[in-house]
């Protein structure tokens, strides 16, 4: 069998190595063929569009491999719906797909009902973490602390400095956004 994996991370510090050994010690077990090797990094789960990801489909449309591999199920996808639109896709192309931490092979009923189940929690397991961060950006702004983008402190003095360049060279530099430049120039005309 021609076999194609796909390993993801969320973040840039993560690595998908662990992930990627072990989806080639099993193809090497089974006697497939990995065909392509598809890496997401630093890209959440949650997005339905990514790069690697988008490849691997235009490739499976291509019907360049028979199986898809992933390490585990909230690797592939932590959207219940669009992990759904995933696996009909890869059976409707007739490309099998092996979850290697589930032990789910989705060309079996049971299988498919694991993979619907394991797709629940891993999106209920990503609303719960969205959850936390919002209660704990809540908490940090009630105590004071601040939450977003640092704030530019720009002057009066350092926007009339630059007054006679571009918004874009002002910007630059003062090293703040094109539009706080346009902003402060608009109050100051204003005030004026």
């Amino acid at each position: 069998m021609r076999a194609a994996v796909y390993a993801r991370v969320s973040t840039a510090d993560q690595h998908t190595e662990n992930q990627l050994q072990e989806m080639h010690r099993y193809c090497a077990a089974r006697g497939w063929t990995i065909v392509s090797e598809w890496t997401d990094n630093g890209v959440s789960g949650a997005k339905q569009s990514r790069p690697a990801l988008d490849g691997m489909l235009r490739d499976a449309k291509r019907r360049r491999f028979d199986v898809v591999i992933v390490w585990s199920l909230d690797r592939l996808g932590r959207n219940l719906k669009h992990l759904i639109t995933l696996l009909d896709e890869f059976q409707a192309l007739g490309i099998a797909f092996i979850s290697l931490r589930e032990g789910l092979d989705w060309t079996t009923p049971a299988g498919r009902l694991q993979a619907q189940l394991l797709g629940m929690i891993s999106e209920f397991e990503r609303a719960r973490i969205a959850e936390r961060v919002r209660v704990g950006m809540a908490r940090a702004k009630a105590s004071g602390t601040h939450v977003g983008r640092p704030v530019n402190v720009v002057t009066d003095d350092a926007v009339a400095s630059v007054a006679h360049l571009s918004v874009r060279q002002a910007a630059a530099a003062l090293g703040v956004s094109k539009s706080l430049v346009a902003n402060r120039r608009k109050l100051s005309t204003r005030v004026a």
